[in-house]
């Protein structure tokens, strides 16, 4: 889980969760994110085959992405629409960070939650489980927190978000908006990355580090949340 603002400081928060994936193979890197843009659909995919980056081409699994798409409407009812040329940096801006962290060559599943329900994230994790299992793969979630509140509100509003992360808890994530306690604009997108993760086996999260942009611009009035945090499952010696 990892956030995707453009500012200098997120890239820092967001190095701690790519940092545990140093080591790593995956044939397969599926990226959440929300879609901050309006549109009809609920879950939106790239229609091209690939992303660049100053760092290279990743091609997108159009295979895989075809099972998730069949698996989500057949089972869930949920369309999963093909989109070009968006301009959604939330998933974007998390390519290069798996870049560095893979020399090796490995194919990207992108998908963006435009619809941040409990019922559509549910599906989305459900679907993307059943498309990676018995592969091995890397999900990645991609969200910042609250958004220009001072310090002080951000900070109580992010540690709740936090604190069910680290509860591993994906309803309460997307409850914490309406119960005015906690704000994540890619809440459905954490909340299905946490739902496939369990699916597939994963039973504990550790929120590794959390900042605010004011922490590096020195502006506290109005700050945007970051944390990062890593979802794994625990040895059965631990």
């Amino acid at each position: 889980i990892v956030p995707h603002a453009g500012h200098r400081y997120s890239g820092s928060v967001a190095a701690h969760a790519f940092q545990c994936l140093e080591g790593l193979q995956p044939e397969i890197v599926a990226v959440l994110s929300p879609l901050h843009s309006p549109h009809p659909a609920a879950v939106l995919t790239s229609a091209h085959s690939a992303y660049a980056t100053p760092l290279g081409t990743i091609d997108i699994d159009t295979e895989r992405l075809s099972q998730f798409g069949n698996d989500l409407t057949e089972n869930w009812g949920v369309m999963l629409y093909p989109i070009r040329m968006d301009q959604e940096h939330a998933l974007e801006i998390e390519l290069p960070f798996v870049q560095r962290c893979f020399s090796h060559e490995f194919k990207l599943l992108p998908l963006m939650l435009r619809d941040q329900s409990e019922a559509t994230a549910r599906a989305v994790g459900a679907s993307l489980a059943k498309t990676l299992r018995g592969s091995s793969a890397i999900i990645v979630g991609s969200s910042d927190l609250s958004h220009f509140y001072s310090q002080d509100i951000a900070e109580s509003l992010d540690k709740e978000i936090l604190r069910r992360l680290g509860d591993f808890n994906p309803s309460g994530i997307i409850a914490a908006e309406k119960e005015g306690v906690g704000f994540a604009c890619g809440r459905g997108a954490i909340a299905a990355t946490l739902w496939a993760s369990r699916e597939l086996g994963a039973d504990s999260v550790k929120v590794l580090n959390y900042a605010t942009s004011g922490d590096t611009t020195g502006d506290y009035q109005s700050v945007v949340g970051y944390g990062a945090a890593v979802i794994y499952r625990k040895s059965e010696s631990s």
